[in-house]
């Protein structure tokens, strides 16, 4: 591991671990993460392990410079007074760590940030760049979105590939997207660009429960990542947060007629779109979730 602090370019590098074959998982606050799902994954991740008998810590691995890439108008620093009386100023940034799970085959490099207001090019540049020298073998983006979904039933991730290449090597869909894009989009491109794997994880949100948090979008995308790593995330009360949010919807649909109906026609949809997809596969699928769960406790 290098101790100490080193700057080059906009990045600040406070310290490198040993990483084992790294997946970056990648997200953003804004215009890519409806109902904060996208973040709330990420945060899940950087404190799943923390009471683990592994004693999983993550690592500030590095810093983006915010003046460069940050209009704060737009995204605006916070003020803050700390145990001692103190006033802190907190600036929006973008922050890269290191979690080391030994109990896998894998490591994750998680990006965690805002998402950039300008200079998006050499933004990428620079986590790509960084990538590179954390020998990053593939990358994750996570994002979230508004969609007409009933809050109800399971939500379904959406898992694009960057090239057709990617997406027939690991047997996935090919982004079909066209139109305007976030900063996710020009990092699975760099990252296309650079050879990197590169996939996309959308979580959609019912546009009618969007207020922050969605933990049910933020599990979903979890279960996502655990099916597709083939890892086992601890998620006790992410979980436990999902049940409640799903309650306390039905709780205040109960109170409009309109909406219940509303909500009812789209279960009634979304059950008739899942039926001719329910397979061996997806069976199988679940229960090798179910065993992961069993083999670790």
């Amino acid at each position: 591991m290098r101790e100490g602090t080193v700057r080059f370019v906009d990045v600040e590098i406070q310290q490198i671990p040993t990483l084992r074959n790294p997946v970056m998982v990648v997200g953003f606050s804004g215009w890519n993460d409806a109902g904060e799902a996208a973040t709330g994954a990420l945060d899940h991740l950087l404190s799943a392990w923390h009471d683990d008998s592994t004693e999983t810590v993550p690592v500030l691995i590095a810093d983006l410079d915010t003046e460069d890439f940050y209009d704060f108008q737009v995204n605006r620093p916070t003020v803050s007074t700390d145990e001692t009386g103190n006033r802190n100023i907190t600036w929006p940034n973008t922050q890269i760590y290191g979690l080391v799970l030994p109990q896998f085959e894998r490591d994750l490099v998680i990006v965690k940030g805002i998402e950039p207001s300008m200079r998006w090019k050499r933004f990428t540049h620079e986590l790509l760049d960084l990538a590179d020298d954390l020998e990053v073998c593939l990358i994750i983006c996570l994002g979230s979105l508004l969609a007409d979904i009933p809050h109800s039933r399971p939500i379904t991730v959406n898992v694009t590939a960057a090239s057709p290449e990617i997406a027939n090597r690991l047997n996935i869909s090919m982004s079909s997207y066209e139109g305007p894009t976030g900063i996710l989009g020009a990092i699975t491109d760099g990252a296309f660009r650079r050879g990197i794997d590169a996939l996309s994880f959308w979580a959609p949100v019912p546009h009618y429960a969007s207020n922050a948090p969605s933990p049910k979008a933020s599990l979903s995308l979890i279960h996502a990542l655990e099916d597709f790593l083939t890892v086992n995330v601890p998620q006790e009360d992410l979980a436990s947060a999902s049940d409640s949010w799903e309650l306390e919807i039905d709780e205040l649909a109960k109170e409009d007629g309109d909406v219940a109906d509303y909500i009812k026609t789209l279960e009634e949809s979304k059950d008739a779109a899942d039926i001719p997809e329910i397979s061996g596969d997806m069976i199988a699928k679940e229960f090798e979730r179910y065993l992961r769960r069993r083999t670790k406790d």
